[in-house]
């Protein structure tokens, strides 16, 4: 059995959000992992209508923490969700991880956490820190943008428990990719099948939004 995870930071679904979904729904996630997701306002519909045009449901119940959440597929049993918002310097500055307990039918109960790490080092790595204390014991999921590449310290601090099982490459920015911020890790107990080609279309990603997207088929 297999569990699909996908990373994406949306922008805030700023940009072409039929190009976004496009996009989402030819990866076909059990799970989203969702960063710098709407905020601002009243902005519960547009996740939901987005969520709805990814063919996907919106898991986070109406709920956002420092712009991440996750949507899963009808295939995904979401047995709870958790909010957490992460100390920042600034209230401009929102930064929070999103973390989910699911299971696909006869498999395994997995901890999945969105996550958006902070600017600055030392913030990173406070966030990680508590990142790794809030999925507790047992197969777990960290997916999203770590604001830095895999020689920073929080990346490091997430890699004591998790290795990445999404390619290391280029995210940032869409267009032109040459940072590798975005990225799918999961504990020993989950390792990732073949990193199978999805054939998505340039054109979207770049449209979709500025960064592109990470995906991981787990397995047990």
């Amino acid at each position: 059995m297999s569990l699909r995870v996908v990373s994406y930071n949306v922008r805030a679904l700023q940009d072409d959000v039929s190009a976004l979904a496009r996009t989402v729904r030819a990866l076909d996630p059990d799970v989203l992992c969702l960063q710098e997701a709407p905020y601002v306002g009243p902005v519960g519909h547009r996740i939901a209508a987005f969520a709805e045009r990814c063919h996907l449901v919106w898991s986070g119940r109406e709920q956002r923490a420092g712009q991440t959440t996750l949507l899963t597929s009808l295939r995904t049993q979401v047995r709870q969700v958790r909010h957490h918002q992460l100390p920042t310097s600034s209230l401009r500055d929102r930064r929070g991880t999103a973390i989910a307990q699911v299971a696909l039918v006869g498999g395994p109960e997995i901890t999945v956490a969105s996550v958006h790490l902070g600017l600055q080092p030392q913030q990173r790595t406070e966030h990680a820190r508590r990142i790794l204390e809030l999925l507790g014991p047992g197969p777990a999921v960290v997916a999203g943008d770590l604001n830095e590449e895999s020689d920073g310290p929080a990346w490091q601090l997430l890699a004591q428990r998790l290795a990445p099982v999404s390619p290391v490459q280029p995210t940032f920015p869409a267009a032109t990719p040459r940072r590798s911020l975005d990225v799918v890790m999961a504990t020993a107990d989950l390792p990732a099948g073949p990193h199978d080609a999805v054939p998505l279309v340039e054109e979207d990603l770049v449209a979709g939004t500025d960064h592109l997207p990470v995906w991981a088929d787990l397995t047990w």
